[in-house]
């Protein structure tokens, strides 16, 4: 059952509230640096300007802490806003109160106006129910598209929804959830999941809820040396998790988990390519730091032969080119992989970064915007901002 869409709602004539996520990173002069969510926001943004919608952007950016503070100030994000939308947006220097509802009242249909920071106020991250209901006094109809923040019980994500009768979703947060339902209750098979990224703790619910569904899981990243722990390997100086370590025990002999077979690490004598070592021989004092070339070549037949993949986390420390070989080689595994027809789905900043630095992120299935959204989804939490939002009968 799908959810209620912004497409299905009365919007003409109307105010639609349109929670989004424009928490976007600033250049050192106050403009955005990187506009990835603002342009993710647009398909739903422009539908309601053609549908003759009055649209009521709200966002947070930054943690300010309750309080009005310039530098977290939204308006940077209008004006760029208005570039890339080629209109007017009007920018209200408050979420709430007599200023905002003024504003609203002159403007006309179609057009956009975006609310300062909702975390200049304390109401929003407490979800307290007096701010929810002020916000939502301000307008019609309400819709979500900002997946990314959808795992947060705010005021604009979660309170504020229940005063509407049909709370909807926007088009990133449907084309979101289509996807990671997807693969998580239908995938077609060969179902392949890559986990990497530096911390276990991140990653452990996810493992452990996808493994019953998948049939091969890969586990790259930092993530790896826990179970190579477990398998009573010497780690070297690896970045590992002592208290997960029981956990991962539990794990580890699982059939459907495939390790590296080969690390490239890092060594006090070597900082510049690394070294290139088996798994069984990690020395005492190396950090272990990308996975090898016979693992690529070993995920890279595994990948290419799937027919879901699921990618969650870097496969090393990529920022640093001696060790970014194998993320940009998965990256382009599951770049070829989408080409023959696989259904294949990125989450998190990080393994983002790393499909853009291997030239392929226009050749995945899907992006997921989401971080810890993406991941809690794929633990099988409940988002409590799309919990919220109406079934469609």
């Amino acid at each position: 059952m799908g959810k209620v869409s912004v497409r299905d709602l009365p919007v003409a004539g109307k105010r639609v509230f349109v929670r989004v996520d424009f928490n976007v990173p600033l250049d050192a002069t106050g403009k955005v640096a990187d506009d990835t969510r603002i342009r993710a926001a647009l398909p739903t943004i422009r539908w309601l300007i053609e549908a003759g919608a009055t649209v009521v952007l709200g966002s947070h950016l930054g943690k300010p802490k309750g309080n009005p503070d310039p530098k977290f100030s939204l308006q940077p994000v209008a004006l760029h806003l208005e570039t890339v939308l080629k209109r007017p947006v009007y920018f209200a220097s408050d979420c709430i109160g007599p200023e905002v509802v003024k504003l609203l009242k002159t403007v006309d249909p179609g057009s956009v106006v975006l609310l300062e920071n909702l975390r200049f106020h304390p109401g929003e991250e407490k979800n307290d129910p007096v701010f929810a209901k002020s916000l939502a006094a301000l307008v019609d109809l309400y819709v979500n598209d900002a997946f990314g923040t959808a795992h947060r019980a705010h005021a604009s994500i979660a309170g504020m929804a229940a005063f509407f009768a049909q709370p909807a979703a926007g088009f990133l947060m449907e084309k979101e959830l289509e996807y990671l339902s997807r693969v998580v209750n239908a995938p077609e098979r060969p179902f392949v999941v890559l986990i990497g990224g530096a911390k276990i703790s991140d990653k452990a619910g996810v493992i452990k809820n996808l493994l019953p569904r998948v049939d091969k899981l890969l586990i790259g990243g930092g993530v790896a040396f826990n179970f190579l722990k477990a398998r009573g390997l010497n780690i070297g100086k690896s970045i590992y998790d002592e208290e997960l370590m029981p956990e991962t025990e539990k794990l580890v002999n699982d059939s459907r988990i495939v390790l590296p077979v080969d690390v490239r690490v890092e060594l006090p004598s070597d900082g510049k390519d690394g070294l290139l070592v088996n798994v069984t021989e990690i020395p005492q004092d190396g950090i272990g730091l990308d996975i090898g070339e016979e693992t690529i070549d070993l995920w890279t037949k595994i990948i290419r032969e799937a027919r879901t993949v699921v990618w969650a986390g870097p496969m090393g420390m990529f920022e640093r080119a001696q060790f970014s070989r194998g993320t940009v080689a998965i990256a382009r595994a599951i770049a070829e992989a989408t080409k023959q027809g696989a259904v294949t789905v990125v989450g998190g900043g990080d393994t983002v970064a790393g499909v853009k630095m291997a030239g392929v992120e226009q050749q995945v299935s899907h992006i997921s915007t989401g971080g810890s959204a993406t991941l809690e989804f794929l633990e099988g939490k409940n988002l409590p901002g799309v919990a919220v939002l109406s079934d469609k009968k």
